[in-house]
């Protein structure tokens, strides 16, 4: 639209220059003659003043179309030059100009074309170079990834902001419903640059997080964790977590999980030996076997039961022959010596089953071996940054060990002073950790007022809430998970009350320092180790450049051309780009059930038709994995307009709202490459080198569609184009950008 403006401009100022020399001339002429002359030519042309108008205007409009002609063939035939010279430098090394035009420009072109062919033959040359230094590191990728996907674990490996840039397809798959495995259209809950949080409670992995930098900073030989999480389908995840460390010394504080906004888990200090770049997650899918175990725990239970009952049958029986002495003396004697010693042993038998069993139903759910001393110090911690009480510690021994869920139990301990802040106003508590036996007693104390006989009991069947965070569990849950128990207490001396956890003490077992650690075999099939670097996606989105952020490219295929009359999308197909890197083993695409017939038209377009799309998933259930698929990235399409009317169409029914940025390569092209005639697709990518598959299909046409992208990114920062918002006010102002759908 401002080309065509500068042309308008252009042309009438070349015409109104025209008719101003002719009415200088004109002008001069007239007074140059003398009076009778003037008198006589005003004679001679005032009968032909309309001829005379005419043949101006056609005059006029002649050298219009030759100004036009000219200003399409060497003003726009440059404007073009300079495009594909553009295109050369930035997008496609192969594309060339077309010598068409007059002599001068197709020299010009021809000269650029043979320019273009050098540079491209030097940067093959260098290209060789650079592959041929760098093989031994291809290699060496090359023997990791074959390592990672054969793992028997899932991997996954988050830089410091929780961002993902490693996973395997067995991690894949450990997060997924098992109900989802042979279904193409679920969506994954791991991707390159996706955000873990959406899989692991954020408190949860920033406590673990917090408890290795403390065993780091201490120099224990293991600063590994483990716990265990559910997935959103119910799924148990068991999952052992290492650190990644930068061999450089940090130089700045940074603060874990720092998208919540949470101050509590530092992530490195200054003081701190090395910095913490990210960690590693073993991932294993132990719902099945935890249900397996469930199982067995309930056949020893009716077990047991049982044979108490055939117990007491049997002492009943030893108790009636003793009342009738109606038999001999002594085969009555050597018979209820018989039937009581075979029960005593029964009886013995069947309490070390249950007692055995029970220890080892408490190991199920993995536990970890920690220094008391540092479970104070975590739950000290929580307690004065969530709940804004003095937690202060008294008698503490340094040496003992203790096997716990270190994340429940900090949640118990922090629970109990909320509600003690709560229901007692109690404003000070004190931590005591002493030895008796192999117990650890971990005491909660306070000053104030005693507790009433049934209040622990109550409190102990409540789901635990404290410091605005809530759990599922309750303190009688977390109690039997640890294999514990807890009493309250009161101290009449010290005018005090305390509640006190009874915790079995352990002999630490972890690695010396530096000792190797086996991880098994494993090979990373997905990564993108360049994420280490990359900032978390934050809000202000539209700061970022566009080379930072992450992207859904998308299509849909419809029944028709109308969403207001009723069209319906049939097809949705997506893939992401992180990091610029096309994700092709990330892609998205699913086939949907109209309900309604398909217009002819579109099906010879999309080769789609109704007995394909009879039985698929209805747009309702397709949407919500999109939405799912897409969540934290820019939506980008091919005349997005018109499938993002179609997602609009649909909010008000599904109410699923797709609030992201949207960019259009169709409005991108324009702003580009105003000088050229076609701005569609198959065009685009003629033009910057991307070889067009599957077109008219969802996917293969949002492939097409990211490649384009990623191709026309240089080129918008040739433009000044660099951020989002720079490409969000550049495509509004487009002619495109004012079409309705």
């Amino acid at each position: 639209m401002h080309d065509n403006f500068r042309f308008i401009v252009a042309m009438a100022t070349f015409l109104m220059l025209v008719l101003g020399l002719i009415g200088v001339a004109g002008y001069g002429i007239f007074h140059v003659v003398e009076a009778d002359e003037q008198r006589r030519l005003l004679e001679i042309l005032a009968p032909h003043a309309e001829l005379i108008a005419e043949i101006g205007l056609l005059a006029l409009a002649i050298l219009g179309i030759a100004f036009a002609a000219a200003y399409q063939i060497y003003v726009k035939g440059s404007l073009k030059v300079v495009e594909g010279i553009r295109i050369i430098l930035s997008a496609n090394a192969g594309h060339r100009l077309a010598a068409t035009g007059p002599t001068e420009l197709r020299l010009l072109a021809q000269a650029v074309n043979a320019l273009a062919r050098h540079g491209e033959r030097l940067a093959e040359d260098l290209e060789g170079k650079v592959a041929q230094a760098k093989s031994s590191v291809e290699e060496e990728k090359n023997r990791l990834a074959a390592l990672v996907s054969e793992l028997s674990q899932g991997v996954l490996v988050c830089n410091i902001d929780g961002r993902i840039l490693l996973y395997n397809e067995r991690a894949r798959h450990a997060l997924l419903d098992p109900t989802q495995l042979t279904n193409r259209g679920a969506t994954s809950l791991i991707g390159l640059g996706r955000s873990i949080f959406t899989i692991v409670d954020r408190n949860l992995l920033a406590h673990a997080l917090e408890n290795m930098q403390g065993r780091l900073e201490k120099k224990e030989g293991d600063t590994s964790a483990q716990f265990v999480f559910t997935t959103p389908s119910g799924q148990f995840i068991r999952v052992r977590m290492a650190l990644v460390l930068a061999a450089s010394k940090p130089s700045a504080s940074k603060t874990v999980a720092s998208e919540s906004g949470d101050s509590t888990a530092p992530a490195s200090s200054v003081a701190s030996p090395t910095e913490i770049r990210g960690f590693v997650m073993t991932l294993e899918n132990i719902t099945q076997t935890f249900d397996v175990d469930t199982t067995r725990d309930m056949l020893l239970q009716s077990l047991t039961e049982g044979s108490r009952a055939a117990l007491a049958s049997i002492r009943a029986a030893v108790e009636t022959l003793a009342a009738y002495p109606d038999c001999e003396t002594v085969t009555r004697d050597r018979f209820i010596q018989v039937i009581h010693e075979e029960a005593s042993t029964l009886s013995v038998k069947l309490d070390k089953t249950t007692l055995d069993y029970a220890d080892s139903l408490k190991t199920r759910w993995p536990l970890e071996e920690m220094l008391g001393v540092d479970i104070v110090a975590a739950a000290r911690r929580r307690i004065e940054n969530r709940l804004g009480l003095s937690a202060r510690a008294e008698v503490l021994d340094d040496s003992l060990w203790i096997k716990v869920d270190s994340y429940t139990l900090v949640q118990a301990l922090s629970y109990l002073a909320g509600r003690l802040k709560d229901e007692y106003e109690v404003q000070d508590i004190c931590f005591n950790l002493t030895r008796h036996a192999r117990i650890a007693e971990l005491d909660l104390a306070w000053a104030g007022s005693p507790l009433s006989s049934r209040t622990l009991s109550d409190w102990e069947m409540d789901t635990m809430r404290a410091g605005g965070e809530e759990s599922p569990l309750t303190l009688r849950d977390v109690i039997d998970r640890l294999g514990a128990e807890i009493v309250y207490m009161v101290d009449q001396l010290r005018q005090r009350s305390f509640i006190r956890f009874l915790l079995p003490m352990v002999k630490p077992t972890r690695v010396g320092f530096g000792a190797p650690v086996h991880f098994g075999e494993s090979r990373p099939e997905f990564y993108d180790f360049d994420l280490f670097h990359q900032a978390g996606q934050t809000p202000e989105l539209d700061q970022l450049p566009l080379t930072e952020l992450a992207y859904t490219v998308f299509d849909t295929e419809t029944t028709g051309l109308d969403p207001s009359a009723g069209d319906e999308i049939i097809s949705i197909g997506a893939v992401r780009i992180v990091n610029n890197r096309l994700l092709r083993y990330e892609t998205y695409e699913q086939l949907i059930d109209p309900g309604r017939p398909i217009v002819s038209m579109s099906q010879t377009i999309h080769g789609l038709s109704n007995e394909m799309l009879r039985g698929q998933p209805m747009i309702d259930q397709v949407l919500s994995q999109f939405h799912e698929y897409c969540h934290d990235t820019v939506l980008v399409g091919h005349n997005a307009a018109f499938d993002m009317r179609f997602l609009q169409m649909k909010e008000t029914q599904t109410g699923i709202r797709f609030t992201q940025p949207v960019l259009d390569t169709l409005l991108l092209s324009g702003v580009l490459h105003p000088n050229q005639e076609s701005h569609a697709l198959e065009a685009i990518a003629g033009r910057l080198g991307v070889t067009v598959v599957a077109r008219h299909t969802a996917l293969g046409d949002a492939l097409v569609t990211g490649e384009v992208f990623l191709r026309m990114i240089p080129l918008l920062a040739a433009h000044g184009i660099r951020t989002l918002r720079d490409a969000r006010e550049a495509t509004e102002k487009s002619l495109y950008a004012k079409v309705d759908y």
